[in-house]
């Protein structure tokens, strides 16, 4: 029998976030810039950097303040991230035992 009936139903990878919180040491110019050249040699692209949308004083943020970074893949950029990923980075992991089935949300967006 046909998993899928109608070809409309089967899923599809849109495009992979990919995303690092800094925190407090995103302050120091060397971690923030040392954070950066690692996440473009991990994507191939430049990543944005995150900024605090209000001031909380708990956590001793100021608004506008860099926090993190995170980059955005699609096309072809997104499947050799996949590949490389699947292939080369898990299979090094030494007792590796696959990813959980329960990461999805409602939404269908998977994390670990």
């Amino acid at each position: 029998p046909e998993l899928f009936s109608n070809p409309h139903t089967i899923p599809k990878l849109k495009k992979i976030s990919i995303n690092r919180g800094l925190g407090l040491a995103a302050q120091n110019s060397n971690i923030l810039k040392k954070s950066i050249t690692e996440f473009t040699q991990i994507t191939g692209q430049k990543p944005l950097i995150t900024r605090s949308k209000k001031a909380v004083a708990g956590f001793k943020i100021r608004e506008d303040m860099e926090l993190g970074l995170s980059s955005t893949l699609r096309g072809e950029k997104m499947y050799s991230f996949l590949t490389k990923l699947i292939f080369f980075t898990f299979a090094q992991i030494r007792d590796f035992r696959g990813l959980s089935v329960r990461s999805f949300d409602k939404a269908g967006n998977y994390t670990f």
